[in-house]
């Protein structure tokens, strides 16, 4: 009975251990790429999961009609807080999405190798990493405009930004909204948030500003 207990429990952690190994894979693809959650939050993720789907599928066997799929199922949602901690918006642009939800995709990984599904939660493992890198190939670029909010001061007032908006409709850049504020003599401060082609980076966009008559200074 003990001999037998053993090699289960042995199944079940090498169940853990291909989870925690496919995090790690999940994981390195990431932390090549200067995410936030690397190789030890995938591998913690996949298998935390795993060891909680084991719990949840055989630690209440010794309870007549029991539920197994109550404890699995707060995994989703409690993986769910942990992505909502990595994505962040700066500049009207969200970061970390992608990593939320391959955070929250390596959850289920660990969930399928810990139900004893070793071919499903592998296989996707690698689909996860070929997705990512595949959609980082230039030809899957996103080329979606994007925001930018810069500072500058003028020297010829209000009307000295006329000349740079005509700039912007030159270049296919928008104005999404702009706050100017009267400086010592004729100086303005501007704040202006702008919509920028993908094509358009901030060196060219500071150059473009830079090189326009009436501007002292530039900063994004």
């Amino acid at each position: 009975m003990l001999l037998q207990t053993l090699l289960v429990q042995s199944e079940l952690l090498l169940r853990i251990l291909v989870a925690c190994i496919c995090g790690c894979v999940i994981g390195y693809e990431r932390k090549n790429r200067n995410k936030v959650a690397g190789i030890r939050t995938h591998a913690i993720v996949a298998l935390g999961s795993a060891l909680i789907m084991i719990v949840s599928k055989y630690g209440f066997r010794d309870i007549p009609d029991f539920d197994a799929s109550r404890i699995a199922s707060q995994i989703v949602s409690g993986v769910g807080f942990l992505g909502a901690g990595i994505i962040f918006v700066r500049n009207n642009s969200i970061s970390g999405l992608t990593t939320a939800a391959g955070i929250w995709t390596t959850s289920g990984i660990g969930m399928a190798i810990g139900a004893g599904m070793y071919y499903i939660g592998i296989v996707t493992a690698i689909l996860i990493i070929l997705v990512q890198i595949i959609m980082h190939q230039e030809f899957f670029k996103n080329k979606e405009h994007y925001y930018e909010t810069v500072f500058f001061t003028l020297k010829d007032g209000f009307d000295g930004f006329e000349q740079i908006r005509e700039k912007f409709r030159e270049h296919n850049i928008e104005v999404a909204s702009i706050e100017m504020k009267q400086r010592k003599h004729t100086e303005v401060a501007v704040e202006v948030l702008l919509i920028l082609p993908a094509d358009c980076d901030k060196v060219k966009l500071m150059d473009l500003i830079g090189s326009s008559s009436g501007v002292v200074s530039t900063k994004c």
